[in-house]
C-alpha cells in the first residue's frame, strides 16, 4: 500500500491493520454498541458507504434505452420528480446530441431545483463551449481508453487523449462550473494508461475522475481492486459507471463505495443502453440495509415506487415482477414457515421495512403452501373466531382444494366462512311432547304408531 494512504489513516486515527480491526470490533461489542452485520466493513477505512451521491442518469443514460423518448414536458416532470426524491445530481443528454436536446437542457436548468444539473460531453472543445452556455452546473467529459475503443471507436492514441482532456478540463473549469473526467470502457482498459491520465487530469484539478464499466464486464473484486488503486493516486472524489449486462451492476456499485469511490451514476428502473445500469431502487435496496439512517436522512424513498411508475410509463414498460422494493412480490410471503415467522417478527424474512418506502407485507395464504398461522391471521381479520386446532383443521381443507386447482383469496375465504358456521352453529335436539316431535309423528305410518304403544 502506498505511503499517502498510511498516511491518510494515520491523519484520520483509522486503523492500520486487519487485528486493530477486529480488536475495534470486539471493544464496541463488549460497550454495547450496535454492530450493523450488513453494513460497511471496518476495514474499509476508505469507505464512502455511508457517504455516497447519486448522479441520476435517467434523462441523459435513460434516453439511449430502446424505449425512450422523452418530449420536453415529460423531461421536466421526471426532473422535478428526482429533485424531491433527493438526488444529488440530474445528468442530462448533451445539448450537441440535437437542438431540442440542447433547448431541453436549457430549460431544466431553469427550473432552479435543489439538484446540481450535469450534461455529458465528448471530450471536445467543440461540445464543451456549447456545454457551458446552458447553464449547467457541472460537464462530465468521456473519452475511450480502452483499445477497442481507440482503434474502433474515435481512432485516438492516449497522447492526444491527455492533450484533448487538458485542453477542455481547463476551458470549462475557466467557466466557474463543475468538471468530471471519465475513461470510457475502463475494466477493458490498460491500467498503466488508466492511472496515468487519471493522475494527469487530477492535477490541473477535476472535480472527480470517473470509472465506467461500459460493456458491464467487470466483477465486485475487480472493481475494488481499480477502485481502491486509483484513490491512492488521486485526491479527487471518484465517480463510477455500472452497466448490467451480466448482473452486476448493484453489486458493483456498493463494492466501489467501500474502495472508496463516492459518487454512483445511476437510473429509474436502470434503463439505459442494452440492459441498462445501476438501477435507483435496487441500489437503495443495497444502501438502507447497510446504513439506514444515512439513507433515510437524504432521500424519500416512500416516492419510490410513484417515480418507477412515471418512468414505466414514459418508456412503455412493466415493472418486474421481482424489482427490488416495488415488484408487486417485493414482500410477499408464501411458505408456512415464512409466514408463521414473519407473523411474529418480520425481519425474520425481511431484511428491508416496507414501511420505509410506503409500502406494507403480504402474507400469501390462498394456495397449498399455505400453514395454519397464515390461515389465523386471515380468520382474525374476517373478525371470526375458531381455535387454533379449528384453524389446523380449516387448513387442511384449503390444502386439499389448493392440490387440486390454484386458489384466490375468494375461494379460501368462503371455505374459511364456511367452517366458521358449521363449527360455530349449535345443534337443536327435540324435547319430549315437544311441538317438532308432534309434527313428525303425524307422517308416521300406522304400523310405527302402533309399535311405539305397544313399547
Amino acid at each position: 500500500m502506498c505511503g499517502s494512504c498510511e498516511d491518510a489513516k494515520a491523519n484520520a486515527g483509522l486503523p492500520a491493520n486487519k487485528e486493530e480491526v477486529f480488536q475495534q470490533v470486539i471493544e464496541a461489542k463488549k460497550k454495547g454498541g450496535p454492530i450493523n452485520p450488513y453494513g460497511p466493513n471496518p476495514a474499509d477505512y476508505l469507505s464512502n458507504v455511508s457517504n455516497f451521491q447519486l448522479i441520476e442518469s435517467t434523462l441523459r443514460e435513460g434516453e439511449q434505452f430502446a424505449n425512450a423518448f422523452f418530449t420536453t414536458e415529460k423531461k421536466i416532470e421526471i426532473a422535478k420528480a428526482l429533485d424531491d426524491f433527493g438526488v444529488d445530481y440530474i445528468e442530462l443528454t448533451s445539448p450537441v446530441a440535437s437542438e431540442q436536446s440542447r433547448a431541453d437542457c436549457e430549460a431544466i436548468c431553469k427550473l432552479g431545483l435543489k439538484a446540481k444539473i450535469l450534461t455529458h460531453i465528448r471530450c471536445h472543445m467543440d461540445d464543451a463551449r456549447v456545454a457551458v452556455e446552458t447553464g449547467v452546473d457541472g460537464v462530465d467529459v468521456v473519452i475511450g481508453t480502452s483499445q477497442f475503443l481507440r482503434q474502433y471507436s474515435h481512432g485516438k492514441d492516449m497522447n492526444y487523449i491527455a492533450k484533448s482532456a487538458i485542453e477542455v478540463i481547463e476551458f470549462v473549469k475557466s467557466k466557474g462550473i463543475e468538471i468530471r473526467f471519465s475513461s470510457e470502457d475502463s475494466f477493458r482498459s490498460d491500467i498503466v494508461d488508466l492511472l496515468n491520465i487519471y493522475r494527469t487530469v487530477d492535477k490541473i484539478g477535476v472535480n472527480r475522475v470517473g470509472i465506467a464499466d461500459t460493456v458491464g464486464c467487470a466483477n465486485p473484486r475487480q472493481v475494488y481492486d481499480l477502485v481502491r488503486t486509483l484513490k491512492s493516486v488521486v485526491h479527487c472524489d471518484i465517480e463510477t459507471h455500472f452497466h448490467n449486462d451480466t448482473g452486476c451492476a448493484i453489486a458493483n456499485a456498493y463494492t466501489a463505495l467501500e474502495a472508496g469511490a463516492r459518487l454512483i451514476d445511476v437510473s429509474v428502473l436502470g434503463i439505459g443502453e442494452r440492459n441498462g445500469i445501476t438501477p435507483l431502487g435496487g441500489l437503495m435496496a443495497r444502501m438502507i440495509a447497510a446504513d439506514r439512517d444515512y439513507v433515510l436522512s437524504k432521500y424519500k424513498l416512500h416516492k419510490l415506487r410513484d417515480l418507477e411508475n412515471l418512468v414505466a410509463d414514459a418508456v412503455q414498460v412493466n415493472i418486474p415482477f421481482n424489482n427490488p422494493i416495488t415488484g408487486f412480490c417485493a414482500f410477499t410471503h408464501k411458505a408456512g414457515i415464512h409466514a408463521k415467522a414473519i407473523l411474529a417478527n418480520p425481519s425474520t424474512y425481511e431484511i428491508l421495512n416496507p414501511s420505509d418506502f410506503g409500502l406494507s407485507r403480504y402474507i400469501h395464504f390462498a394456495n397449498r403452501l399455505t400453514g395454519w398461522n397464515a390461515i389465523k391471521s386471515r380468520v382474525d381479520q374476517l373478525n371470526l373466531h375458531l381455535t387454533d386446532d379449528q384453524c389446523k383443521d380449516v387448513t387442511a381443507k384449503i390444502k386439499r382444494l389448493g392440490d387440486v386447482r390454484q386458489l384466490s383469496i375468494d375461494d379460501v375465504d368462503s371455505i374459511i366462512r364456511d367452517f366458521h358456521a358449521e363449527v360455530s352453529t349449535p345443534l337443536v335436539r327435540p324435547s319430549e311432547g315437544s311441538a317438532l316431535e308432534e309434527d313428525v309423528s303425524i307422517n308416521e305410518g300406522p304400523e310405527t304408531k302402533k309399535q311405539k304403544i305397544e313399547n
